[in-house]
């Protein structure tokens, strides 16, 4: 078993599905889907008809051309960037820079890739390829970014985001229009740029882990004691590879405790051969008041499961690029938010999920168990690769699995007679929300006593979209291509050997598994209610 896991279940499916609509149009193009080609045909024909007739519409968006060039875009990017960094805020800084160098590379890279060549009747000329659409892909994650930049901007009221929002989304069509009615590009050109925009904003943030928020609540010291009761004990519990700076991290976590009247904290770190499990008990034995525990969603699953039935409060210090536990409970991902608020809050009793299957002995998760296509990407991400770029990596085994085998399962909810689906994955979770609030399972709470499972089962590559779409609408209609189930326990036979996962621990092939609710099983500290 993998021991020192980036939120690696979570990454997966959100690369899939950030990946998967540029896949799918690319696809499209160069099989030369009929219907996608004949629009595209119908669109430059009708564009070049039109502005042989109408010079004076040509000349106009010729003008429009030369403002909402790519480098405009880029620009204004870096400008967003340089006011970040005079408010401090590096993380976003070097995320939109990171975002706009990877667009002007990438859209080269496709470009000279493919070499499709550009309509026929182009009324302006131009140089380069046609697919993708420079000036499309630039404009969406200028966009993008900014969506997710101004919403973590103190200060900036609401209404005013709105102001600045709306006209960039405006740019974004009028780029891309730009493009189609100077017919110097097909309308799958356009759609391809925006689509790896797409993918872009969603491998950078997961990259750099952001989250909403840049604001740090004042902090608030401790009340004066009596002086009579012996001070709260805490053990912090380190996986030393997911945290950067240990000792400036070690100098924060203890000055927080200080001052909230806590004892020097026991520090306790992960090995190689053992992710946390020894550690926990060490701190029960230590009868600690709380466990802090920092590291990926692995390290947090070892730990939380060995705690279990203790009554021992764990407090999650995100410190992986996943952290979907936090997320999912609201922990800030930024270190001093997470520990003002968690050392601040209350403690809130959720469910784990027992799991055993074949080959596997009895364990627990608290984040999401998966079979098939999700755990096949964790499991396939090339070890070299994960050394030396990280969750980069996971962009190499999502194209590779794109077109993952289905699997014909038996599952069996609760008492309920056992349904056969043929599908690419099937995830059971506890909780629901992936990275950039993806809502794979929207109903799922952390708390409800019930397990939510997702099966998931696009026969063909081209309907990916269509998952994707209900996913993120919240759909709850049921279909051949998405289906929801809840219950206290489910198991899940596969007809042959699959891939499987717990919290982004790939634990080998195996045609079972079992997952059982354990309803309140762990104490967690959570920030208080707002």
């Amino acid at each position: 078993m993998n021991h020192h896991p980036p939120s690696q279940v979570g990454r997966a499916l959100t690369v899939v599905l950030g990946a998967v609509p540029f896949a799918v149009i690319t696809l499209l193009v160069f099989e030369h889907w009929s219907p996608l080609a004949r629009w595209d045909q119908s669109v430059a024909d009708r564009a070049a008809s039109y502005g042989v007739g109408h010079e004076g519409v040509v000349d106009f968006w010729q003008v429009v051309g030369a403002v909402v060039l790519p480098w405009t875009s880029r620009a204004v990017i870096v400008i967003v960037a340089a006011y970040l960094w005079h408010r401090r805020a590096r993380l976003l800084t070097f995320w939109l820079l990171t975002s706009a160098v990877a667009e002007l590379v990438l859209v080269q890279v496709v470009e000279q890739i493919f070499e499709r060549e550009r309509p026929a009747q182009m009324l302006v000329e131009t140089d380069g390829f046609s697919y993708v659409s420079g000036h499309a892909t630039a404009a969406f994650v200028m966009a993008g970014a900014l969506g997710v930049v101004l919403p973590s901007v103190r200060g900036w009221r609401r209404r005013f985001r709105l102001l600045v929002l709306l006209p960039v989304i405006g740019v974004v069509w009028i780029a891309s229009g730009d493009r189609i009615a100077l017919n110097v590009n097909y309308v799958s050109d356009v759609l391809g740029g925006w689509a790896l925009g797409l993918g872009i904003l969603t491998a950078t943030s997961i990259g750099f882990g952001l989250r909403p928020g840049l604001r740090r609540r004042r902090r608030r010291t401790p009340s004066d004691g009596d002086g009579t009761a012996a001070p709260p004990r805490a053990a912090v519990i380190v996986n030393p590879i997911k945290v950067g700076d240990g000792v400036a991290f070690r100098r924060k976590v203890t000055r927080a405790l200080e001052i909230r009247g806590y004892d020097e904290p026991l520090w306790l770190e992960t090995r190689e051969d053992d992710a946390g499990n020894a550690m926990a008990k060490q701190a029960i034995e230590n009868e600690s008041d709380l466990v802090l525990v920092a590291g990926g969603d692995g390290t947090v699953r070892v730990v939380c499961s060995a705690l279990a039935h203790t009554g021992i409060p764990v407090g999650v210090i995100p410190a992986g690029t996943g952290n979907l536990l936090a997320r999912n409970l609201h922990i800030p991902l930024d270190l001093d938010d997470a520990l003002e608020r968690t050392l601040e809050g209350r403690d809130r009793r959720i469910d784990l999920v027992r799991v055993h299957g074949d080959g596997l002995d009895t364990d627990h998760f608290a984040v999401m168990a998966g079979l098939g296509l999700d755990a096949a990407i964790i499991s396939d991400a090339p070890p070299h690769l994960k050394k030396q770029i990280g969750w980069t990596a996971y962009l190499v085994s999502a194209a590779k699995n794109i077109n993952h085998p289905s699997v014909r399962v038996t599952l069996a909810l609760d008492d309920a007679e056992p349904i056969e689906r043929r599908v690419r994955t099937v995830v059971v979770g506890n909780v629901g929300m992936l990275q950039a609030n993806i809502p794979l399972l929207p109903d799922a709470r952390p708390d409800d006593g019930l397990l939510d499972v997702v099966v998931i089962a696009p026969r063909r590559v081209t309907q990916w979209p269509i998952v994707l779409w209900r996913l993120m609408t919240r759909t709850n209609r049921t279909d051949m291509y998405l289906e929801r189930f809840t219950g206290r326990k489910v198991e899940i036979h596969a007809a042959v050997d699959v891939q499987r996962q717990l919290d982004g621990d790939p634990i080998g092939p195996g045609q079972f598994l079992s997952c059982e609710i354990e309803p309140g099983a762990l104490t967690a500290r959570v920030p208080k209610r707002r």
